[in-house]
């Protein structure tokens, strides 16, 4: 089941009918333990909309309202050896190699909710950044009790020259306005995502793409629930949080993000979360 935030309430997306709620608080509704079986209960009294392509099309905002958002990092080989290769001049690689093996993970504040951008809404390169990159990262939705309830798409835009300059930076590397797209949806299942869940990304400019990649949770070297636990050690969400698991799929140094760039980004089951650069 899928779980939309739009502004005219909660639409429910089950084998391909969908439902809409009226009136509901969105941190309420998801910030709920029980989120698979209450959608249950509620799809089988609600009645089918006759159709949600207004709602889709024109209607949808992130899935996030009070929420935090925060990101894991270092969590794929290939994220290793790209932030070896950008903090290589300034003597940092070496950070990077050992939190990919520590038994702590990296992870940062990425943004309010109220910051993140929506489908289709405009991401941003920081006006003082030469090196710009989309990072495309499953996102977990979970609760304020550190249940994992649902899984949605996450990029997290980054300033390769501002981190690779100095690990230090790393706050003003990834934390600045239109920095955090997620969306389209919260995927709710009775069972975890599967392990070989493929994630892709492609970038068009002018019409023609000049990005492909791909990766899978296979790569994903530490488990969803090793990060979630690590985050919760000492730090309380009274509206539960979304966490972006890290990146797999990273662009070589050739490449540098443009204003005018569409991003879209894909996981298996979930959909495709589209944004372009402002």
């Amino acid at each position: 089941m899928k779980v939309y935030r739009t502004r005219k309430g909660i639409l429910l997306e089950d084998g391909g009918s969908h439902y809409l709620l009226e009136n509901e608080n969105w941190d309420q509704f998801i910030n709920d333990d029980g989120l698979y079986d209450k959608l249950v209960d509620r799809i089988k009294t609600a009645k089918p909309l006759e159709s949600a392509e207004k709602y889709l099309e024109e209607e949808l905002l992130a899935p996030v309202q009070n929420q935090e958002i925060w990101a894991s990092g270092v969590t794929y080989y290939n994220s290793k050896l790209g932030r070896e290769e950008e903090s290589k001049e300034a003597g940092g690689s070496n950070f990077y190699a050992r939190v990919y093996e520590a038994k702590r993970p990296e992870l940062f504040f990425k943004s309010m909710g109220y910051r993140a951008v929506g489908p289709n809404g405009k991401v941003r390169k920081r006006k003082d950044s030469s090196w710009d990159v989309p990072e495309p990262e499953l996102t977990l939705s979970v609760t304020s009790s550190g249940k994992i309830v649902g899984y949605t798409i996450g990029n997290d835009m980054s300033s390769r020259s501002i981190e690779g300059e100095n690990p230090l930076y790393l706050p003003q590397a990834k934390t600045y306005d239109g920095a955090a797209a997620v969306g389209p949806c919260i995927l709710v299942q009775k069972e975890p995502l599967a392990g070989n869940t493929p994630i892709h990304m492609a970038i068009n400019r002018a019409g023609k793409s000049v990005y492909t990649g791909s990766t899978s949770l296979e790569q994903l070297k530490r488990s969803l629930e090793e990060l979630v636990h690590y985050l919760f050690l000492e730090y309380s969400f009274p509206h539960g949080c979304l966490l972006m698991t890290g990146t797999g799929i990273v662009p070589d140094s050739s490449f540098n993000l443009q204003s005018g760039d569409e991003i879209a980004i894909s996981i298996d089951g979930i959909g495709t979360l589209i944004n372009c650069v402002e």
